[in-house]
């Protein structure tokens, strides 16, 4: 399925709300996945709060080139809010 992310905010520590463009939404913590010599540096919450919505990728990157898939996002934020996935939105 092609998920496109439409909107993301920084939230707190290393949580950001998410948005695609089937209607999924909600906060994904990404804490537990910042780990190896990309993401390390993303631990620094100042350059964590940096990230943008890459316009052709559709996800959210970092200027030291660290991205998520906007599936594995996509399914962070269904689990998240599971009543989502159930309704459909």
């Amino acid at each position: 399925m092609d998920y496109r992310l439409i909107d993301a905010k920084y939230v707190r520590d290393f949580v950001v709300w998410v948005k695609f463009s089937d209607g999924v939404e909600g906060e994904v913590d990404l804490r537990e996945e910042l780990s190896g010599p990309v993401f390390e540096p993303l631990r620094n919450v100042d350059l964590f709060k940096k990230f943008i919505i890459h316009p052709e990728l559709q996800t959210l990157v970092w200027e030291n080139d660290a991205d998520f898939s906007p599936e594995f996002l996509h399914d962070k934020a269904q689990q998240a809010h599971p009543a989502q996935r159930l309704s459909g939105h």
